[in-house]
């Protein structure tokens, strides 16, 4: 990766550069901004070549819903993956939709039958329909807000079967203690949502029409489920 934000090769890396680059990786500034204060131990907006690797290693921490912190640093986790369709290092080799859907088939015949007894519209549940649902779990409200933010793969404030189920799955393994990741991983997309060229796991920031109106269709179903969090802004 450093390459690629280290175009002069001076070994190290300026926070302009490192910026545009680990947006790529899905994650919400807050998470970045940590992620960049561990990274730059000496607060000079500079990384040189062992704080950019750190700064990597905790995206991938991140991405795999673990702590960003330097107690993750040497915990087992896949490499961080990043968005960018112009670049073929940051490519899969092989497209993500070969890989099994992490949602079994037995358990998706239980999802469905919840998704088909909540009255979806033209195979659609709003978020209004979804929230009891969620809540039902008991789970805190930051950590469903996040469910509802991987579940809505197509950014559109609704949740089709397959994205219902994404929801359902992320909720049991929360109550099963597990972690709810930062950013969906790609066995958790559904096979109808794939691309052939996505980085697997991978979330575009900002969809790629009309911006601002898609992005604000996300935000409602968000906001129910946390009233007065700072989830909503």
């Amino acid at each position: 990766f450093l390459p690629q934000v280290d175009s002069a090769n001076a070994g190290r890396v300026l926070a302009s550069d490192a910026a545009v680059f680990l947006k790529k990786s899905g994650l919400t500034d807050l998470v970045l901004g940590k992620i960049w204060d561990l990274a730059d131990t000496d607060g000079k907006g500079i990384l040189n070549k062992q704080e950019f690797f750190v700064a990597l290693r905790l995206v991938a921490c991140a991405q795999n819903g673990l702590d960003v912190s330097l107690s993750s640093l040497n915990l087992p986790v896949p490499p961080p993956r990043f968005t960018d369709t112009s670049s073929p290092l940051l490519l899969s080799g092989t497209a993500s939709s070969d890989l099994p859907w992490a949602v079994k088939l037995e358990d998706k015949v239980k999802y469905d039958a919840i998704f088909d007894s909540l009255n979806p519209v033209n195979g659609l549940l709003s978020g209004d329909k979804v929230k009891p649902v969620l809540l039902n779990s008991k789970l805190p409200v930051d950590i469903l807000g996040r469910v509802w933010e991987l579940s809505d793969i197509d950014r559109d404030g609704m949740l089709d079967r397959d994205e219902f189920a994404v929801a359902m799955f992320l909720v049991y393994c929360a109550l099963e203690k597990e972690p709810v990741p930062m950013s969906l991983p790609a066995t958790l997309v559904p096979p109808s949502k794939r691309k052939p060229l996505s980085v697997p796991g991978a979330m575009p920031l900002i969809p790629s029409s009309t911006s601002t109106k898609e992005s604000h269709q996300s935000l409602p179903p968000v906001g129910i489920l946390a009233a007065k969090t700072p989830l909503t802004q």
